[in-house]
């Protein structure tokens, strides 16, 4: 099993949130977060002074998928997310040791 964390632009969750569930995902964690990377943040005006936006808004999906689920998974994110402009996001896939379903008792696989 793998933790597939996804950070995408906003606006792109609810194409990939489409597409994952086409590919028979069911379970996906949604977080909005702030952060930066090579994009390094921008400058806006507000009433005629300008700011610093160091950390933008982004959204965090997390996916517990199976071994053979990995890589079309990683395929669809990516395919769906990009608009080819910086900022797009990155996939992280870690191992993932153990999933327990809290009320069936459920382990591994099925637990997800």
């Amino acid at each position: 099993m793998k933790l597939i964390e996804a950070i995408i632009k906003p606006f792109k969750l609810d194409e990939v949130k489409d597409a994952l569930n086409e590919i028979g995902i069911e379970g996906i964690t949604v977080s909005e977060v702030k952060g930066f990377g090579r994009q390094k943040g921008h400058t806006e005006l507000y009433r005629g002074a300008e700011y610093v936006v160091d950390f933008i808004p982004k959204i965090k999906l997390e996916l517990a998928v199976s071994d053979d689920l990995v890589a079309k998974v990683i395929e669809v994110i990516e395919k769906t997310a990009k608009t080819g402009r910086i900022g797009d996001g990155k996939i992280f896939v870690i191992p993932l040791e153990e999933a327990v379903r809290i009320r069936t008792g459920e382990k591994g696989d099925d637990a997800i």
